[in-house]
């Protein structure tokens, strides 16, 4: 393991979210990219230098100290167990793999070779979210009532091995659970497909924490509109945080009395002062590397754990089951 020298690092998948990697590696204090691979070859000219290799097994024959994982859900397993087969700490790009059993696979492996593990649920890095999580652990908001996401837009033609619950509502599972430092009890689901393909491509679900917070999910692939909005509203009001945008704002319950009498009647909350927060926003795929980084270090362990990216893999696959009997589905 790396001493004072700089992380070795490998890539294995150079496609659309393979080449922002490439990107944030290169650029990164302690960590060199030494080694890509992807059998398809390199369709956005990132390996630079570097030849580009044909499979797992030859990226680690570079002698890697960490590797990240960008290629399609179907092959996470596969390439996550020969990883850690070689010792090598890993990055796998969300959905942590295309099942419960086989990310449980995943995670049994890095634990019994003893290596750091994460996946890459950026939205966790996203500055808006990262203020969001530190107010709501200050107590601004008070008790947490209930937290609405909804995440949509046109449909990404390199997403071709998975559903719209497994790519994009992962995010949200994973958002939502981690700012109510809550897991999931119960989710209910529907889904659609509109788009001819066998996967689903629109959900709406609604649930309830194990904290008792309620919640709900908005995601599809079919919008001509981007939406990326996580509404979270609690005794003293409400944050909106825009994760595209990476915008906080601040709605307040009101405390200026109300003289109209039919609405003073009432009794709710009224509007308050409305606060947009100033963040500092750097880029959260670099946030996510550097959190991996350190951790691979032992500096520090805010990363999204394998057991985490599990759980919210476990979560998804209840949403689907729930639309496919028409039940709600009761989790651990």
């Amino acid at each position: 393991m790396a001493g004072s020298r700089n992380l070795r690092a490998g890539l294995i998948g150079l496609g659309a979210m393979g080449r922002h990697h490439a990107r944030v590696l290169r650029e990164m204090d302690g960590v060199e990219l030494v080694a890509v691979a992807d059998p398809a070859g390199d369709p956005h000219g990132v390996a630079g230098a570097l030849p580009v290799l044909h499979d797992v097994q030859a990226l680690i024959a570079a002698g890697l100290d960490m590797a990240v994982v960008a290629v399609p859900t179907i092959y996470h397993e596969p390439i996550a167990l020969a990883l850690a087969e070689a010792g090598v700490h890993t990055l796998i790009e969300k959905p942590v793999a295309d099942s419960g059993a086989a990310g449980q696979r995943i995670v049994d492996a890095f634990v019994a070779a003893g290596l750091v593990g994460a996946v890459g649920h950026i939205e966790r890095f996203n500055p808006a979210l990262q203020e969001l999580r530190r107010r709501l652990a200050d107590g601004e908001l008070g008790a947490i009532y209930q937290i609405i996401t909804r995440r949509q837009g046109p449909f990404p033609a390199r997403i071709a091995d998975v559903g719209v619950v497994k790519d994009l509502a992962s995010h949200d599972i994973d958002l939502t659970a981690w700012v109510a430092q809550s897991p999931y009890a119960t989710i209910s689901a529907q889904v659609a497909h509109r788009s001819g393909r066998q996967f689903e491509d629109m959900v709406l679900a609604t649930g309830s924490l194990a904290n008792g917070i309620m919640v709900n999910h908005t995601v599809n692939w079919l919008s001509p509109m981007k939406e990326r909005v996580t509404v979270v509203t609690g005794e003293r009001g409400a944050f909106v945080a825009d994760t595209a945008s990476a915008d906080l704002t601040f709605y307040a319950n009101g405390t200026v009395p109300t003289e109209w009498d039919s609405i003073a009647a009432f009794r709710g909350v009224s509007e308050g002062d409305v606060i947009r927060y100033a963040l500092a926003k750097r880029e959260p795929l670099r946030v996510e590397h550097e959190a991996f980084r350190d951790a691979i270090l032992g500096i520090s362990k805010d990363i999204v754990t394998l057991e985490e990216g599990l759980a919210t893999l476990r979560v998804a696959e209840a949403m689907v089951a729930s639309a496919q009997s028409g039940q709600s589905v009761r989790l651990g």
